[in-house]
């Protein structure tokens, strides 16, 4: 079978899959149009997100078997189009998962306990300690929206604070020792923190906003690791300045360019949440570990070696 890798991906993908008499063609550099051109030459493609693989790249490419995605998220992929076409949909959540849960645990810790901005004021001869009082997780409520492999693995992460977990998700009986599935609106009503691990879908873009806000019974915080248009920024600002949400921990933000690789532009929301000391925000990056990248190279792998090995 002939592959096209799209992007650049831990090298083993190339290694394992030659040796097991795949032929690799790398391709980094083409635009879409240009591997419009030259996709119905391939068997199977590999992407992270710089290409999307819409309705027009399938029909181009009418020799594909598989579609492969080096991550979780297969927004920027026409799934129904593909299946239609008898198309393989493959993704490795379970490379990354235990990247996002510690980059989960680790925001909202540096948020709760002001780290990043008593250091920054430390070094710079400010000594505030009154100021700086941190908020402990033991014995809050974490809510969890959305309970596959990331939010199983931050609940995983959470069992030694002393937490009460509990999630929220539209697949039934999923409750584990380390949290308990409850109705959406329970979720409301308990929870001290909000994350979010959730693809974004018609029924996810926007789920946070004014309205879900006001019907959290509690001031919270909200950490996503998630999509970035899973929240309203317009509405998640307002709910920061009045206090509702206590603090927000970001990893993705609504303004992200299609390929994650830089905001596509920039508003007052956005300047609002870069300058608020209520506000951690990260590049996009809770999933990209030394480690993950390696662990989502070897699941991709071992999925299409037992499909088509």
């Amino acid at each position: 079978m002939k592959i096209l890798q799209l992007d650049k991906n831990h090298p083993l993908i190339n290694a394992q899959l030659t040796e097991k008499g795949f032929v690799i063609e790398e391709d980094h550099v083409s635009t879409y149009s240009e591997v419009l051109d030259k996709i119905g030459n391939f068997d199977g493609v590999i992407i992270r997100s710089r290409i999307p693989i819409d309705e027009s790249f399938l029909l181009k490419g009418k020799n594909l078997r598989f579609i492969a995605r080096v991550g979780a998220g297969l927004e920027n992929i026409d799934t129904e189009k593909a299946k239609q076409l008898g198309i393989s949909i493959i993704s490795s959540p379970e490379g990354n998962r235990d990247s996002v849960a510690e980059h989960v645990v680790g925001m909202l810790l540096v948020l709760t306990n002001r780290l990043f901005i008593a250091s920054q004021e430390v070094k710079k001869g400010i000594w505030k300690r009154e100021e700086n009082r941190g908020d402990e997780l033991l014995g809050k409520t974490f809510g969890i929206i959305g309970y596959g492999n990331m939010g199983k693995a931050t609940a995983k992460r959470l069992s030694g604070f002393g937490l009460k977990v509990i999630f929220h998700d539209v697949l039934p009986n999923l409750s584990d020792e380390f949290a308990t599935q409850v109705s959406l609106d329970e979720l409301k009503n308990q929870a001290d923190i909000l994350s979010l691990h959730i693809p974004i879908t018609d029924d996810t873009f926007h789920l946070i906003d004014e309205k879900f806000i006001s019907e959290m019974k509690k001031d919270f915080y909200l950490v996503n690791t998630a999509r970035g248009k899973n929240v309203k920024t317009k509405d998640l600002v307002e709910a920061i300045k009045s206090g509702k949400i206590k603090g927000a921990a970001l990893d993705v933000l609504e303004f992200e360019k299609s390929s994650f690789e830089n905001l596509d532009y920039q508003n007052s929301d956005l300047e609002f949440l870069l300058n608020s000391e209520k506000v951690i925000v990260t590049p996009h990056i809770a999933g990209w570990s030394h480690q993950s990248k390696e662990k989502l190279a070897q699941v991709i792998v071992d999925k299409i070696l037992c499909e088509f090995g």
